[in-house]
């Protein structure tokens, strides 16, 4: 979200007060329409770039797809040059997540005059779409969010030991695998056997390597039944951090002086009536 602060000052032209209030303020008409529009424009912007990937389309209608990134493109380089302009601390906003989104939505199109194939990057437009939570007012959904990033955030070292468990065992089956099937069963090099084994593990099993012989088909039967096991572990880990960071988050203590309830674990006061809890 872009603070109030980098709202113009009175005394600034009263133009951009207006440009102001329709670009940034989504309570007003006109900033609601405008923000409605401006999220139909990026889907159709994206909706463009995926029909420009497929070949047969790109070669009958190659051309208006070009002149429809182009006319998009211009549209967003116009919208952020006008947020530059019309607030109070441009750099703010370029520095912001949303203005660093908003710059990047428009780069590849001029990237791909150098860069052939850049245009394809233009997907990242899909992340200005967040605007959608402020415009339709759903921040309280952004709360579950960050539930979820502090769940994630908490089990990071026990995630990080578990990979590198992980990793380590695939270093070793990989190695073994090698050893048991050798080159003339495609198993040419332990790096190649490591691939193998990350794909037998997570279930994947694209069949482009196979084991040959039966103590090879042996060891890939235990880490077949040991990739069942493993893909669950990082879920629990995140679960139980997700229902930690729940309960952390509130309590059912009863506030006795106006019966408010749902106070911080570690809260002192009543948040509503401030009487000691």
């Amino acid at each position: 979200m872009i603070s109030d602060k980098l709202k113009p000052e009175k005394e600034q032209a009263n133009w951009k007060l207006k440009v102001y209030e329709v670009i940034f303020e989504a309570e007003t008409p006109s900033g609601k329409w405008f923000d409605v529009m401006l999220l139909w424009a990026i889907v159709l912007s994206v909706v463009v770039v995926f029909l420009e990937s497929i070949a047969d389309l790109k070669i009958k209608f190659g051309n208006l797809f070009l002149i429809l990134e182009w006319m998009f493109t211009i549209l967003f380089t116009i919208e952020y040059v006008l947020r530059i302009v019309c607030v109070n601390k441009p750099f703010r906003y370029i520095l912001s997540f949303y203005g660093v989104i908003d710059l990047l939505a428009i780069l590849p199109t001029y990237l791909s005059l150098l860069i052939v194939g850049s245009q394809y990057l233009l997907v990242i437009r899909i992340l200005r779409l967040l605007r959608v939570f402020r415009i339709f007012k759903l921040t309280h959904l952004l709360k579950q969010a960050n539930l979820l990033k502090r769940a994630l955030l908490a089990s990071r070292g026990k995630i990080a030991v578990f990979l590198f468990a992980v990793l380590t065992m695939i270093v070793v089956v990989g190695a073994l695998m090698y050893v048991v099937e050798g080159p003339e069963h495609g198993f040419t090099s332990i790096p190649v056997s490591m691939y193998w084994t990350i794909v037998t593990m997570t279930t994947v099993g694209y069949g482009d390597i196979s084991p040959q012989t039966p103590l090879g088909q042996v060891i890939a039967s235990i880490v077949m039944i040991m990739g069942y096991a493993i893909i669950a572990v990082p879920t629990g880990i995140v679960s139980v951090e997700i229902a930690d960071a729940t309960r952390k988050r509130s309590t059912t203590e009863v506030c006795p002086h106006c019966l408010k309830e749902g106070h911080d674990s570690d809260a002192i006061f009543c948040k509503a009536c401030g009487e000691k809890l």
